[in-house]
């Protein structure tokens, strides 16, 4: 028995009239006939009472043909799934990102996928740069959003999703507060809070690298993996930070940014994969990702 036996079924025990059923699934009518007997055949069970002037169900007729609509239902969502599936329209995709990217593209590529896939599952996780690419390996999330240079390797594919400068991050109630730019060797004996390599040696090493420019080694006297937590440091007056210019988008009383003078170092963040993932819900999301990424708006500090 197929799927079109049912079908057939369906619509002469609707009509009660095989011509009408026939033209119908435009078929002709001797065919449509001989389909019928053939299902009551295979089935054992008579499922129609002809005579010359009607058709009637039979009681097994009649029991036969809600299992057949529902069977047919099911079947065409089970077709709507896969043809939405191989558009990557439903499913689940595990995403790894930096707390200090929430306040950069990241939302807008959330609230881009979100408004064309409303399907798909999403399911966050806040990690830091190097577990991010622990996890990807491990296949425990399918894409992170990251701050290189990381060591990827062969199995991963990473692409720039968007670069801005370092900001200062000062307690409102510090010295150079009320300075519009702020020269980084002014803070060559200042506290600093910073991030710790083994968590994302990238980040580490452009801030390090920033103060060295300027003539001094930082005096790290606190380390924090979350952006969030290294503000509220800040505002606690616990030091100074180096953060990425999309932070100015966390407000927090106590605390204020400043623009650094001639600071060349910019801040990239990435997306990451594993390359042969063939999942088609993440290139779905890769698609959004690649959109957002040739926007580029300038930040504040641009």
């Amino acid at each position: 028995m197929e799927l079109r036996h049912l079908r057939y079924f369906v619509a002469v025990a609707e009509e009660l009239h095989f011509s009408r059923a026939a033209q119908r699934l435009h078929i002709a009518q001797p065919p449509l006939s001989q389909q019928i007997r053939n299902l009551e055949t295979e089935l054992g069970v008579q499922l129609l009472q002809r005579t010359k002037h009607r058709v009637q169900l039979t009681a097994a007729g009649q029991l036969f043909l809600e299992e057949a609509r529902r069977t047919l239902s099911q079947a065409e969502q089970a077709i709507r799934t896969a043809q939405r599936a191989s558009r990557g329209e439903i499913g689940r995709l595990v995403v790894g990102f930096l707390s200090s990217t929430a306040y950069n593209v990241f939302p807008e590529i959330l609230r881009l996928f979100r408004e064309r896939f409303p399907a798909v599952e999403l399911v966050l996780h806040e990690l830091n740069t190097v577990p991010q690419v622990q996890a990807l390996h491990e296949g425990q999330i399918d894409v992170g959003f990251l701050h290189p240079p990381v060591n990827s390797g062969e199995a991963l594919s990473l692409t720039t999703v968007f670069e801005e400068p370092l900001v200062l991050a000062l307690p409102s109630n510090h010295a150079l507060a009320a300075q519009p730019q702020i020269a980084l060797a002014w803070l060559a004996d200042a506290p600093f809070v910073l991030s710790p390599r083994h968590l994302g040696p990238g980040f580490y090493d452009q801030v390090i690298s920033a103060c060295q420019q300027a003539g001094f080694h930082p005096r790290v006297v606190q380390e924090t993996n979350m952006a969030q937590t290294m503000v509220s440091l800040v505002a606690g007056g616990m030091g100074v930070a180096l953060v990425p210019a999309s932070l100015q988008n966390l407000q927090r009383t106590g605390v204020v940014y400043r623009v650094v003078q001639d600071l060349t170092p910019r801040v990239t963040t990435a997306a990451i994969w594993r390359r042969e993932d063939a999942s088609l819900v993440l290139h779905a999301f890769l698609e959004g990702v690649r959109e957002i990424a040739q926007r580029q708006v300038p930040t504040v500090a641009d």
